[in-house]
C-alpha cells in the first residue's frame, strides 16, 4: 500500500513522458520507410530502405559526416580544455570572483539564433565587425571569416556557446574537492602541476564524461549556428 500511492501519483507523468518520447520515434521510423510528397500526397507508399540508400549514396554524405565529426571533436576538445582552465582560474579566491563567474556563464543563456547573429554581424563582419577592426588596427587585411573559414567560424561560435556550460560543470566539481587533501599534498611538497595531474584531473573525470556526453547529444543536431 505504501508503494501503491506513489506509483499512482507518478503514473500520469510517466505515461506522458513515455508518449512524448515514443510517438516521435514511431513517426520518424514510419516516415523513413515511405515515399512522402507534400505536393502529391496521394502518391505516398511503402519503399522500404530506399530513403536510407539515397541518403548514404548522396555525393555530399561523406563531406557532411566529416564536417560533423570535425565540429563535434573540435568543440568538445576546446570546451573541455578551456573549461577546465577557466574553472581552475575562478576557483582560486580573488576580488570580484563572483562577477567573473557570472560573466563566464552568461553566454550559455543566449539563444543559439541570437548567438549566431551576434557573431555574424557584430564580430565576423568583414567590414564593420569587431575582428575586422582589430585586423585593421594592426595593419592587416580583414578576413571574411564566413566565406574563407566557414567551418572554423562555426566551430568558434559553437564553442563560445557551450564553453560556459562546461566551465559551470567543472566549477561545481571543483567546489566538492576535499581541501584537506590539497593542503596535505602541499605539505608533502607537491607542485601545482603534480596536483593538477594526480588530484584535479582525476576528480574532474566524471564531470568531463558528463560534459562530453551532453555536448555530443546536442552538437549532433546543431542547426541554428550553421544556418
Amino acid at each position: 500500500m505504501n508503494r501503491f500511492i506513489p506509483r499512482v501519483l507518478l503514473a500520469p507523468a510517466m505515461v506522458t513522458l513515455f508518449l512524448w518520447m515514443i510517438v516521435p520515434l514511431v513517426m520518424s521510423i514510419y516516415f523513413s520507410v515511405i515515399r512522402f510528397n507534400l505536393l502529391q500526397p496521394d502518391q505516398t507508399g511503402f519503399i522500404g530502405l530506399e530513403n536510407f540508400e539515397y541518403f548514404v549514396t548522396d555525393p555530399s554524405f561523406g563531406a557532411a559526416v566529416t564536417n560533423t565529426l570535425l565540429l563535434l571533436g573540435s568543440v568538445i576538445v576546446l570546451t573541455v580544455g578551456v573549461g577546465i582552465l577557466l574553472a581552475l582560474l575562478v576557483d582560486a579566491p580573488f576580488p570580484g570572483r563572483n562577477i567573473v563567474r557570472i560573466l563566464l556563464i552568461s553566454p550559455f543563456f543566449v539563444m543559439p539564433t541570437v548567438n549566431a547573429l551576434l557573431w555574424k554581424h557584430m564580430m565576423m563582419n568583414p567590414i564593420y565587425g569587431v575582428l575586422a577592426q582589430v585586423w585593421i588596427f594592426f595593419g592587416a587585411t580583414p578576413v571574411d571569416w564566413l566565406t574563407d573559414w566557414p567551418l572554423w567560424s562555426v566551430i568558434l561560435i559553437v564553442t563560445w556557446q557551450w564553453l560556459p556550460f562546461a566551465t559551470l560543470i567543472f566549477i561545481t566539481a571543483l567546489q566538492s574537492m576535499d581541501r584537506e587533501q590539497l593542503e596535505a599534498s602541499r605539505m608533502d611538497g607537491a607542485t601545482y602541476l603534480q596536483q593538477l595531474r594526480y588530484l584535479y584531473i582525476p576528480h574532474l573525470g566524471r564531470s568531463m564524461a558528463v560534459v562530453v556526453m551532453i555536448e555530443m547529444i546536442f552538437l549532433l543536431s546543431v542547426f541554428a549556428e550553421i544556418y
